[in-house]
């Protein structure tokens, strides 16, 4: 009987924490939101970490930013059909993407950031 009550409260817990909902931005292209989900399972910082869409060259284009817990770390830009385009920051402090300097970009909106 214990065992079973083990069982019960052990794919309880599963079940609850798989429910999570992430906050997803409607609207935004499913290749995006299966990315946020990786994105999410694979960063362990909790400060700062989001993804903001911006229109940049004519196009929609979402930087996945991995927050602030460690130095040098880069922010990988996305167009809406999941292409990465390249990574800002990193040691170098880049801003270049498709040999334009991402600061004409222009912020859309944040799509999604982790609570």
């Amino acid at each position: 009987m214990k065992r079973y009550i083990i069982l019960i409260i052990g794919l309880s817990i599963v079940y609850i924490s798989s429910c999570q909902k992430l906050n997803i931005e409607k609207g935004t292209p499913k290749c995006i939101t299966s990315l946020i989900k990786d994105f999410d399972n694979s960063q362990n910082c909790m400060d700062s970490v989001n993804v903001k869409k911006y229109s940049f060259q004519g196009k929609i284009v979402y930087v996945f930013n991995p927050g602030i817990c460690g130095a040098d770390m880069t922010s990988e830009v996305v167009d809406y059909n999941c292409n990465s385009l390249g990574f800002l920051g990193g040691i170098s402090g880049n801003t270049i993407i498709n040999c334009e300097d991402f600061s004409h970009a222009k912020f859309e909106s944040v799509t999604w950031e982790k609570k």
